[in-house]
């Protein structure tokens, strides 16, 4: 374990917090301890804070920003075209293309909500630091933008419209969205290590297809409980 986190970047340019495991982990760490026991302790005697103002500010902020990301990596993609989709390998750190597909990758409170931020923290570090920038993970960020400019646009609106809030239709086919976004994520990973001419590393692919399935099930479980058993428990 030492020797693992001792090894040196797999690119010598360095992005900050990725120059030592110590950053991401007390960060993951710091915020796991918030939300699962101090943030609940401090929660505990007071009135909910109304942060509708802010959050509304917030909303508009990940819309454009999420949207710019998504534009610009589509432009990319269909114009720069730096990859082969069918194997996407690392670019070295001062490759143009980076200046997009750094963003990308950084990229109510339930276990589903925990895990996913944390794990996905913790494996976009472990593929930037032992793999390098890119490569098989920027489909994952590309993918992950356009979710997100969806699902904050259904926040913002929500916000502002007490029957979209109580409306399960639009939350039920973001989880949808979700879940298509992991199936193909899981599919191109496949694809990818059947590549026979692929000189890609397996690992970084393995890893990816792991969190992919990992993040399936998990958003299935959240649906099927949060919408098909309530209706097969209305129809009983």
């Amino acid at each position: 374990m030492y020797e693992i986190f001792n090894r040196p970047p797999a690119d010598p340019v360095q992005l900050p917090l990725t120059f030592s495991p110590w950053p991401v982990t007390l960060i993951v760490a710091g915020y796991l301890l918030f939300v699962l026991k101090l943030g609940r302790l401090f929660m505990a005697n007071r009135a909910p804070y109304d942060l509708r103002g802010v959050l509304k500010v917030y909303n508009l902020i990940q819309i454009v920003y999420n949207g710019i990301l998504f534009l610009l990596a589509t432009f990319a993609f269909v114009v720069i075209r730096p990859y082969d989709i069918k194997c996407i390998m690392v670019l070295p750190q001062d490759n143009p293309f980076k200046t997009v597909e750094h963003v990308l990758a950084y990229a109510q409170v339930s276990v589903l909500h925990v895990v996913h931020h944390a794990a996905m923290v913790l494996a976009v570090y472990s593929g930037l630091r032992f793999y390098g920038y890119g490569g098989h993970f920027v489909l994952t960020g590309y993918l992950n933008v356009f979710v997100h400019c969806v699902m904050y646009i259904y926040y913002y609106i929500s916000s502002q419209s007490q029957a979209v809030k109580q409306s399960p239709w639009w939350k039920q086919y973001i989880t949808i969205i979700q879940m298509l976004q992991f199936l193909i994520v899981i599919a191109h990973s496949i694809w990818t290590l059947k590549q026979p001419s692929c000189n890609l590393s397996p690992y970084p692919v393995a890893l990816v297809l792991f969190m992919g399935t990992l993040m399936f099930i998990m958003f299935s479980n959240f649906y099927v409980h949060n919408y098909i058993l309530p209706k097969k428990n209305k129809l009983d």
